[in-house]
């Protein structure tokens, strides 16, 4: 009985083991598999960092064990030396290997990059093809919304919503930024992370080499609907990626003004494909300078217009010198929010872990700050009549 027990037991802990395999099955490791030369190369400089350090991680790992093992209390074959105190070939083996893997990591770190700078041409499309001669990289307009990627295609005057295609084997230049949050452009299978910044323009050059779909998303915390905030990748054929720019043309789904950009930039989840065509030329600079609302001065003309007043006189060297009205950078939909240093303190709110502070009736407090009895601190250390002890401060 008590075998059959432990038998039972046994196969009820293996069970989860046995299961692993299948439940990691429809894992797919994104990175590890990329579709284009940056992501290519960054995951071979993950790989060869890895093994770099695990040079160091296996053998001490190891040397662990056999440690442990060499001397333990109960080996009747260990030595005793009491009076050891250094070894110049263990030294040696300490600072020298790791000190060869810092320079080893160093030298790939500096080299990659610069490499892999993603403001930085393309100078190949993959290992041993160098871009073409005369090649014109096909640019792409990301604007990160709430909570939804809209893609700008100037030269081909599309857009598209939560849907990036791209022809393969052709140079893609990338101009990143953002309407009110912080958001991050990733792709896995094409490059790394860019920050996609209000008012702020990133770059990214990169280039897909195998047709097929993967996805893209946004890997920064931004609320609500951060969890759908994904965008599908298509890698095409150029002639296949001809005809899908033709049907977006075709497929009349409506212009993309900037009238209408202020409706699609309302923050909404669960955001389907859509297409637009034609589009404003202008939007993504105004998007990128703050500026769609009708009558709202761009951001680099409020700068433009701030170092002309500046001139040569200090006193007007300084920040909004005779600024035009509505430079604040409120965002398009609701208020600005105030920070909460600056708020009243009934306007601050409660809760289970805020209490209320408490004081001695008569401390004036912050709200007399100019009392003389806060200067002196005699409201706390109350200053003694003539002939009393003194007691010193601590």
């Amino acid at each position: 009985m008590r075998r059959s027990g432990s038998t039972a037991l046994r196969r009820a802990l293996g069970l989860p083991a046995a299961l692993a395999p299948l439940l990691l099955g429809g894992c797919n490791m994104v990175v590890m598999n990329p579709t284009g030369d940056i992501a290519v190369q960054q995951r071979n400089l993950i790989l060869f960092a890895t093994g770099v350090m695990l040079l160091i991680i296996v053998p001490v790992m190891i040397l662990t064990v056999v440690f442990a093992r060499r001397y333990r209390h109960g080996n009747p074959n260990k030595t005793y030396d009491p009076t050891f105190d250094h070894s110049t070939t263990l030294e040696l083996a300490i600072w020298s290997f790791p000190l060869l893997i810092i320079i080893a990591l160093s030298l790939v770190t500096w080299t990659s990059t610069h490499l892999l700078d993603p403001f930085r041409p393309l100078d190949r499309i993959a290992p041993g093809r160098p871009v073409p001669p005369n090649t014109r990289p096909l640019d792409v307009q990301v604007v990160a919304l709430d909570w939804k990627w809209l893609f700008i295609y100037p030269e081909q005057g599309i857009a598209t919503v939560n849907e990036l295609a791209l022809p393969v084997d052709v140079p893609v230049r990338f101009s990143i930024t953002s309407t009110s949050q912080f958001n991050t452009f990733y792709a896995p299978t094409m490059a790394g992370m860019i920050y996609a910044m209000p008012g702020m323009r990133s770059m990214l050059n990169a280039v897909l080499n195998k047709p097929g779909d993967s996805w893209g998303y946004s890997g920064n915390y931004t609320g609500a609907g951060y969890s759908d905030m994904r965008f599908r990748l298509r890698g095409m054929k150029q002639a296949d990626f001809d005809r899908w720019v033709a049907g977006v043309k075709a497929s009349r789904q409506g212009a993309l003004t900037p009238t209408d950009y202020l409706t699609l930039e309302k923050p909404s989840e669960k955001v389907p494909v859509m297409h637009f065509a034609p589009v404003s030329a202008s939007l993504f600079y105004k998007v990128l300078n703050r500026c769609v609302e009708v009558g709202k001065p761009c951001a680099v003309d409020v700068m433009r217009h701030d170092m002309g007043r500046g001139g040569g006189n200090p006193q007007d060297m300084r920040v909004g010198a005779g600024m035009p009205s509505g430079r604040a950078s409120a965002p398009l939909n609701g208020e600005k929010p105030t920070p909460a240093l600056e708020k009243a303190p009934d306007e601050k709110g409660s809760g289970p872990n805020v209490t209320t502070p408490t004081k001695p009736a008569g401390v004036p407090g912050q709200l007399k700050p100019g009392d003389q009895r806060n200067r002196d601190l005699s409201a706390i250390f109350p200053i003694p009549g003539p002939g009393a002890l003194r007691v010193g401060r601590v």
